[in-house]
């Protein structure tokens, strides 16, 4: 079952890349008394994730956070070293990056999809939620490209 507006959050041990390398990371610490946008992708360095959906988070970073949010999150099936050398590369340091390496946060939001059949295994669905002291504000899905889940979307429902 998806999660939708108006659930609370999972809770689930995802890894960020921390000043010693990689850590752990609590889905319930994250969200707890926060205002998040947290954003997910099929994959880092992807073209579409790297070339759309990550630049307009980028670029709209300021404009998310005037808005009340305290943290901007992006997620993605890649491990921390990858998902660090993502943030690295797209001017993300505003963001928390977080891996979700075997898809548990995921599938345990109901969004995991099978893309096996490009070599790339269980991945994440395209989406955004905005997500208030660990509940669902806004959850957009995308089927084909980036329209329910870009900062400008995002900006819209905040």
């Amino acid at each position: 079952m998806t999660i939708a507006t108006g659930d609370k959050i999972p809770d689930v041990t995802l890894k960020t890349n921390g000043a010693d390398g990689p850590q752990d990371i609590s889905t319930g610490e994250l969200f707890a008394g926060k205002r998040v946008v947290l954003f997910a992708v099929p994959g880092a360095f992807t073209p579409g994730c790297s070339n759309t959906h990550m630049p307009g988070f980028v670029i709209k970073a300021d404009e998310i956070f005037a808005k009340g949010v305290d943290a901007i999150a992006c997620m993605a099936v890649n491990d921390a070293f990858v998902m660090d050398a993502w943030q690295k590369a797209q001017n993300a340091q505003a963001f928390t990056m977080l891996a979700d390496g075997n898809a548990e946060f995921a599938r345990a939001l109901g969004l995991d999809m099978d893309a096996s059949a490009g070599g790339m295994g269980t991945r994440s669905k395209r989406f955004a939620m905005i997500v208030d002291d660990g509940v669902v504000e806004y959850l957009g899905v995308d089927a084909k490209g980036v329209d329910q889940s870009s900062a400008e979307t995002v900006l819209g429902k905040l």
